[in-house]
């Protein structure tokens, strides 16, 4: 909901403090929440009917955990390299200087120099490994729980800025870019004008040659992402660059509708290509773990968490809200 134009400056004042407490409260995440979930929802329609007896009954699942690695942010000072890989730290295009293989990168760079500037390819090939062990292990709970997570990970690999040590425009004076790009596009344009019929997943072969195919693609748009931005701002009219819409009960500053879609149109479609490409990733990978577990038989049973594993889904909730992120912030 706009609300710009019926505002008096007395108004107009009053809501911008609640704007800077607004800002300053809200967490950014790659895709955001919606993109997130939106991301996992779409990729069970790409599973094989075998795969569809477990997945689409727990879809809600799937949607609603899809975050649960952003919460975990907030939690475990290890989680936050698993989200982002900075390539620029490792020369130019291709970074042929970074090993592929994790072993072969740290005898080269070290493992803390890796963490410093983030894991994400790697920390994947971990995950799909774990994927591909509760599958042998037929265990329906980690099945779905790994599978939500893993879709994250994914996800993030696709986001240009992601491969970036410049990851919200801090050195090039675009401080808030992370977010338009990932979160606010996708929830303006996603549910109305993009298109998510994608076909099937296929089994990949090579796991980590894929995985580092979708990386090197999001490290070759990063500069596009904040070029475009960048000449979009200098002949949009600053007025019109923002507008004042409610989300969740509270008034927020936000890149208004024009601008979004004025930068979206400059991006040739970009955001949803890669949001349509992290959605087949998902599905292949989590195909490709059933298959090399030996395609076990799947069944539409229901979830049983134990205690423990209810109150660590609960910590998580908690750290979120309590919205002190460890490591490095996007709106740093």
């Amino acid at each position: 909901m706009h609300v710009t134009s019926p505002l008096s400056n007395a108004c107009k004042g009053k809501i911008f403090l609640i704007i800077l407490f607004s800002c300053c409260s809200l967490p950014c995440s790659a895709w955001g929440f919606y993109g997130h979930q939106r991301i996992n929802y779409y990729a069970v329609f790409l599973l094989p009917p075998e795969m569809m007896l477990l997945y689409k009954p727990h879809i809600n699942f799937l949607t609603e955990h899809a975050v649960d690695p952003d919460k975990r942010r907030y939690a475990v000072e290890e989680e936050g390299p698993r989200h982002y890989i900075d390539l620029d730290r490792y020369g130019a295009y291709p970074f042929d200087s970074l090993p592929r293989n994790w072993d072969d990168a740290v005898e080269k760079f070290s493992a803390d120099t890796l963490q410093k500037h983030g894991i994400v390819p790697w920390w994947i090939m971990v995950m799909q490994r774990r994927l591909t062990a509760a599958f042998r292990d037929k265990d329906k709970n980690r099945i779905l729980k790994i599978s939500a997570e893993l879709g994250h990970y994914i996800s993030d690999a696709h986001v240009p800025l992601h491969t970036s040590s410049n990851h919200n425009g801090q050195y090039t004076n675009q401080r808030g870019i992370h977010g338009f790009w990932e979160s606010r596009i996708p929830e303006l344009l996603a549910e109305t004008e993009w298109d998510f019929f994608l076909g099937k997943a296929r089994y990949i072969e090579n796991k980590e040659a894929f995985i580092w195919q979708r990386v090197l693609e999001s490290a070759a748009a990063s500069d596009s992402v904040l070029q475009l931005e960048r000449k979009l701002n200098e002949q949009f009219p600053q007025d019109r660059k923002f507008a004042f819409e409610e989300r969740n009960g509270k008034v927020i500053r936000q890149y208004s509708t024009a601008y979004t879609k004025a930068y979206d149109k400059l991006l040739n479609g970009m955001v949803e290509r890669r949001m349509q490409l992290s959605i087949y990733s998902i599905a292949c990978f989590w195909m490709s773990a059933w298959i090399d577990a030996g395609q076990p038989a799947l069944s539409q049973a229901e979830l049983a968490f134990s205690e423990q594993e209810l109150v660590e889904f609960e910590k998580l909730n908690l750290a979120w809200k309590q919205r002190t992120m460890i490591g490095r912030k996007e709106e740093d």
